[in-house]
């Protein structure tokens, strides 16, 4: 199956209304509301701003009258004191001792005044950074509301499914539950094929090896892709699902997924696509090799030659259940002087048709091709005739 980089996309911010039960639902959001929200709020902040400026400058004064008022308070209390001693030597009036005691009297009281007005300041100061705290959070909060009615995407790209509409229910997603999707946004220019492949091949698969994909869509079309990813887990090939979620063993054949990725596709590519792909594994030129028909196992009882006198291919001798514990020998029959006689070999890169050969064989060798029935029958010796004509049709077929 074709396949393309794909994005779920299950968040969307204010535009979800939320509720305690995780559930709500797909509302329309007007961006230029949020926009006057977070501007008024920014106006406030300035606001705020300055009137936190204005209180830090009424403690600044504050501080200095209270410099002055000690100043004056302590004067007032000199001559309080002086006044005393004057007054019981009698150098001084009864009135200006009084008024000396009622100068200290009133320097103390606005020694006081001056203390209260500072810690008035100070409060005023604290409450107006206060407020600014306060409406940089509210800000905050604005400005992440208002982002959140836009999603940015990690990348261009097209929508090729938006399963909700404005009005419809939409679940948020928990820790055992996905949440509702929302769109899907697909990067085409990126495309990938998931194909599946057998777990006898799958240990031949590696990553950045070349294939050919074909596009049942696309016919008689052929194009280069390299392996980009290889599955660790074992799919059940019956029904699809991965040997990890299974809580029982299974003796059913298995397949791997690799994705392959598409070096050059073409511009009118859809999602979904069905796409086979052929990965080559290995690659060799200029070697010996046989058609994989050509192939046999023997075992080393088998390889007896046919008495004398006989020509005509005979049936093998029947198989003993012990024998099968024997040693069984690869290899393919090679004509020599009319007769054929079984040379072992030993194989290599294997093909659709062919099969490499790197020991037993040497270039110019005839070998025996065949049915089954005719390979599993044949034995050494036995006489044969070269017939390299194609094979006729069965006209009743």
């Amino acid at each position: 199956m074709l396949l393309e980089r794909e994005l779920e996309l299950t968040e969307l911010g204010e535009a979800i209304t939320q509720s305690q039960a995780g559930r709500g639902r797909v509302v329309l959001v007007e961006a230029p509301a949020g926009l006057g929200k977070t501007s008024l709020m920014r106006a406030s902040l300035d606001a705020a701003a300055t009137d936190a400026v204005a209180a830090d400058a009424g403690l600044r004064t504050s501080l200095a009258d209270l410099n002055r008022a000690k100043s004056d308070y302590e004067r007032a209390k000199l001559d309080w004191e002086r006044a005393q001693g004057l007054f019981k030597a009698a150098l001084i009036a009864k009135s200006e001792y009084d008024a000396s005691n009622a100068a200290w009297q009133t320097a103390d009281a606005g020694l006081a005044q001056a203390q209260a007005r500072v810690a008035q300041a100070k409060a005023q100061k604290d409450s107006a950074d206060k407020h600014i705290t306060q409406i940089r959070a509210n800000l905050t909060r604005a400005s992440d509301v208002l982002d959140k009615t836009v999603y940015q995407a990690p990348f261009d790209g097209t929508i090729t499914n938006l399963p909700v509409r404005e009005g419809e229910t939409v679940v948020v997603g928990i820790q055992n539950s996905p949440g509702s999707t929302l769109m899907t946004l697909a990067d085409m220019a990126v495309i990938t094929a998931e194909v599946r492949v057998d777990e006898t091949d799958i240990v031949n698969v590696r990553l950045g090896q070349t294939a050919e994909v074909t596009i049942d869509a696309i016919p008689k079309k052929v194009f280069k892709a390299v392996v980009s990813e290889i599955g660790d887990n074992a799919i059940v090939r019956s029904t699809g699902v991965s040997t990890s979620q299974q809580t029982s063993a299974s003796q059913e054949a298995k397949d791997f997924k690799v994705v392959v990725t598409l070096q050059e596709p073409p511009q009118n590519l859809r999602p979904g696509l069905s796409a086979t792909a052929k990965i080559t594994t290995a690659a060799r030129t200029n070697v010996l090799s046989v058609p994989i028909q050509a192939l046999a196992v023997r075992r080393p009882d088998e390889l007896k030659p046919v008495g004398k006198g006989s020509g005509a291919v005979e049936a093998a001798a029947p198989v003993d259940p012990a024998s099968n514990k024997k040693e069984e020998i690869q290899g393919v029959f090679v004509l020599r002087n009319k007769k054929v006689e079984f040379i072992p070999v030993e194989t290599g890169v294997a093909g659709t048709t062919d099969i490499e050969v790197t020991k037993g064989l040497k270039d110019g060798d005839e070998i025996v091709t065949g049915s089954y029935k005719v390979l599993r029958t044949i034995k050494p010796g036995t006489s044969v005739k070269v017939d390299n004509s194609a094979p006729k049709k069965d006209e009743s077929s």
